[in-house]
């Protein structure tokens, strides 16, 4: 059984940092695009970062770019999503997803396999 859990949610002032871990059991993702979505209450989930099968292609949603990284350990089986610079309209629940596939995409419905989530909250 795939299993995607999610843990590093939580409570942090603007200008703070949070690291979301995802540890992926059941098989292997090592050969696997995934990334990170979240959904804040009454608005769509959407895509913030993602990372190619082998590591070597990332992308992010422009309103993140250069305060969040997105990085995985295949050793382990596990995806990270580094979010420094954190700003109000960055509170949502975060949800790890992968692919079958090492190609990259951005759609949530390109997603094969997701986790329960993580909220994180920034305070002004």
């Amino acid at each position: 059984q795939v299993q995607l859990v999610e843990s590093g949610g939580g409570l942090v002032q603007a200008g703070g940092s949070l690291r979301l871990s995802c540890a992926a059991s059941g098989r292997t993702f090592s050969n696997n695009a995934m990334g990170w979505f979240r959904q804040a209450p009454g608005k769509v989930r959407e895509f913030v970062a993602g990372i190619s099968g082998s590591g070597g292609f990332t992308n992010y949603r422009s309103s993140v770019k250069g305060r969040f990284t997105i990085s995985r350990n295949n050793a382990n089986n596990t995806l990270y999503l580094q979010m420094n610079s954190l700003k109000p309209e960055d509170t949502a629940e975060y949800y790890c997803a992968a692919r079958r596939h090492f190609v990259l995409l951005y759609n949530q419905v390109d997603y094969d396999y997701w986790g329960q989530g993580t909220q994180v909250t920034v305070s002004s």
